[in-house]
C-alpha cells in the first residue's frame, strides 16, 4: 500500500497501477494509453485509459475494470477509497508522445508548434514516425517535425 497524503502520492500510484494493470489490459488485446490519479469531485479518481485499433466499446471498459478492480484490491497499493474509471482516448484526446502519433498514422491531425519552431498551425496526415520525428503531409509538402516542438497535437474529424 502507498502511504502518505493522496495527493502528493499520485505520480508513485500511477507508476504501480501502471505496473500493476498494465499486464492484464495488454492480455485482453487492450493498449494502456494512460493511467491518471487526482481528485475530482467526489474524490478521488484512478481512471485507466485503453486503445484498440478496432475501437473501444462499453463491453471492453467494463471487462478491462472488472479485472483491474480485482487485481487493485488484491494489491491494495493505493490506500484510500477511489473511484475506478475505464474510458477510450475519445476523438478529441491531446496527441503528446510519439507512440501516440504512430497510433493515428495515416490519419488527419492538426499541430501547432512551438515558438522555436515558428509557432505554426499545421494541418495534413501523419505519414511516418521517425525516431523522435512526425512526417506530416500538409496539402503544400511533407514536413519533419520534432516531437519535442509540437505544443499540440490533435486529431481533426471530417463529418
Amino acid at each position: 500500500m502507498i502511504q502518505n497524503d493522496p495527493a502528493t502520492a499520485g505520480d508513485r500510484v500511477v507508476k504501480a497501477v501502471t505496473m500493476l494493470v498494465r499486464p492484464v489490459v495488454e492480455e485482453q488485446g487492450f493498449e494502456l494509453v494512460e493511467v491518471q490519479f487526482r481528485p475530482e469531485a467526489g474524490g478521488l479518481v484512478l481512471r485507466l485509459v485503453i486503445f484498440n485499433q478496432a475501437g473501444i466499446g462499453v463491453d471492453d471498459c467494463a471487462k478491462v475494470s472488472r479485472e483491474a478492480s480485482c487485481l487493485l484490491e488484491v494489491e491494495d497499493i493505493i490506500g484510500h477509497p477511489f473511484r475506478l474509471e475505464v474510458s477510450s482516448p475519445g476523438l478529441d484526446w491531446p496527441l503528446r508522445s510519439k507512440r501516440d502519433f504512430e497510433r493515428y498514422k495515416g490519419r488527419k491531425i492538426k499541430v501547432i508548434t512551438s515558438d522555436s519552431f515558428g509557432n505554426k498551425h499545421l494541418v495534413g496526415v501523419i505519414e511516418n514516425v521517425i525516431e523522435d520525428h512526425l512526417c506530416l503531409a500538409t496539402s503544400e509538402e511533407i514536413l519533419e517535425i520534432p516531437i519535442s516542438e509540437i505544443v499540440r497535437g490533435n486529431l481533426v474529424i471530417d463529418f
